[in-house]
């Protein structure tokens, strides 16, 4: 039963390691999403804004209201997109070292 237990705590120290060069990449790619991300959160709210003064202008309350939804959803993705990334690093703590 020792030995059973001794490997399973040694199978928990074993941590991956990226292919060498592999970093640029990877740093590549998590910029393009989160250029990606900045700019789909851009076009909602201006699709958001868009909307609310498209209801004003031609007297469509439902779009109106639907504007300011999407423009309280886009800002609440955007804490949302901030604070999580923390919570998540804070309950699984920080990995191998």
């Amino acid at each position: 039963m020792k030995a059973l237990t001794r490997q399973l705590a040694s199978l928990a120290q074993v941590c991956p390691v990226a292919p060498p060069g592999a970093q640029r990449y990877a740093d590549q790619l998590m910029g393009y999403v989160l250029w990606g991300t900045i700019i789909l959160f851009v076009l909602g709210v201006v699709v958001g804004i868009g909307a609310i003064v498209a209801g004003r202008i031609f007297g469509m309350p439902h779009a109106s209201k639907a504007g300011i939804v999407g423009v309280v959803v886009v800002f609440l993705a955007v804490i949302g997109y901030l604070v999580l990334p923390g919570i998540v690093r804070a309950m699984t703590g920080a990995g191998c070292i």
